[in-house]
């Protein structure tokens, strides 16, 4: 095996090709840390997906049966697997989980057995998951050495579980190379698109009542709602549009909006979670009230007539992801906690 400085185990309940935040984080940021053996352990979920793989620069071990109750048996599972490879892994080892999920259970389990290997973990859900699963939140935050948020939201939501250690806010980022959008040539107009999934926190009723009154002012207006495209077609998509939506109810990040920008569409977006991070009123984006179809119709209609204001918007938005969002520097940010961790 080549020499690294050590060995992250990843403990996440999904991965590719199942696509996420939380994958795709994983992957954006592995692909750019070289110094540490990356060793996955996940739920297989399905049969047609090997065991075990190597996936860029991280190795992945799939565990169960290959169906859905996989991810029920993953701490146990998980930990079954890493007790029989530990040998073969390089010193010093850390623990990272992705989110408070199964795949991050597994490394809870083994803090008992283990518990002088640091564990981090990332904090990636929205408002609906802290809810629902409140308890187990509580359980996983006693073990963790070090916790990093995707949003400065769910910081504070950490903190008010009671979490004390060290923790960060490092968010998830944009594959530039993938959205830039070479040609900036509108190619419709009046063309709105939401890359949304249609559940209740992302406000997709609200946005179409906002179209319908767009659409008696301004005809030819469209609007397409991206639900299950594939994520590879998406920067298509955008392209395509001339302004993106989403009237959210909750966020935990909102990596939609940043790949938006990142394809050079301006924004329109409720300030929930998040989306503060990122969103300016007027100068990153548009703000919208929650709940408000006139005010989001309002918001749209000012991006048909105003030209400036929307170059303005995209001009800022690219700058904004150019700076902060781009995989590299978050890659050496979270690179940096991973040697404290582990002891360089």
């Amino acid at each position: 095996m080549e020499i690294k400085r050590g060995t992250i185990v990843i403990f996440s309940t999904a991965y590719l090709p199942l696509v996420g935040g939380a994958e795709n984080a994983i992957k954006g940021i592995t692909d750019y840390v070289a110094d540490f053996h990356h060793i996955l352990l996940t739920a297989r979920l399905k049969k047609s997906l090997p065991k075990s793989e190597k996936m860029g620069n991280i190795t992945v071990y799939r565990l169960g049966f290959g169906s859905r109750f996989d991810k029920l048996l993953l701490p146990f599972l998980s930990t079954i697997k890493f007790t029989s490879l530990k040998r073969e892994f390089e010193q010093p080892i850390l623990f990272w989980g992705m989110m408070a999920s199964y795949g991050s259970l597994g490394a809870w389990l083994l803090k008992f057995f283990y518990p002088k290997i640091p564990f981090l973990l990332t904090i990636q859900e929205g408002d609906r998951e802290w809810e629902r699963n409140r308890f187990w939140w509580r359980v996983i935050l006693e073990k963790v050495d070090y916790v990093t948020a995707i949003s400065s939201f769910l910081l504070i939501k950490v903190r008010e579980m009671g979490y004390r250690g060290k923790a960060e806010i490092i968010p998830n980022g944009v594959d530039l190379n993938r959205f830039a959008n070479k040609d900036l040539r509108i190619k419709n107009g009046q063309a709105i698109i939401s890359v949304s999934r249609r559940v209740h926190k992302n406000g997709i009723d609200i946005l179409e009542k906002a179209f319908e009154i767009v659409k008696k002012k301004f005809p030819d207006a469209e609007l397409r709602i991206i639900s299950d495209a594939k994520h590879e077609d998406v920067p298509r998509y955008l392209h395509e549009a001339y302004v993106f939506v989403r009237p959210s109810r909750s966020e935990g990040l909102g990596i939609s909006f940043l790949e938006a920008m990142a394809a050079g569409l301006p924004i329109i977006a409720t300030s929930v979670g998040g989306i503060r991070d990122f969103l300016i009123d007027r100068e990153t984006g548009l703000e919208i009230k929650v709940d408000d179809p006139e005010d989001l119709a309002k918001k749209i209609e000012l991006l048909f007539t105003d030209k400036a204001l929307r170059e303005r918007l995209v001009k800022n938005g690219l700058k904004l992801v150019e700076e902060k969002y781009q995989w590299s520097k978050i890659a050496r940010d979270m690179n940096k906690i991973f040697l404290e961790l582990c002891g360089f």
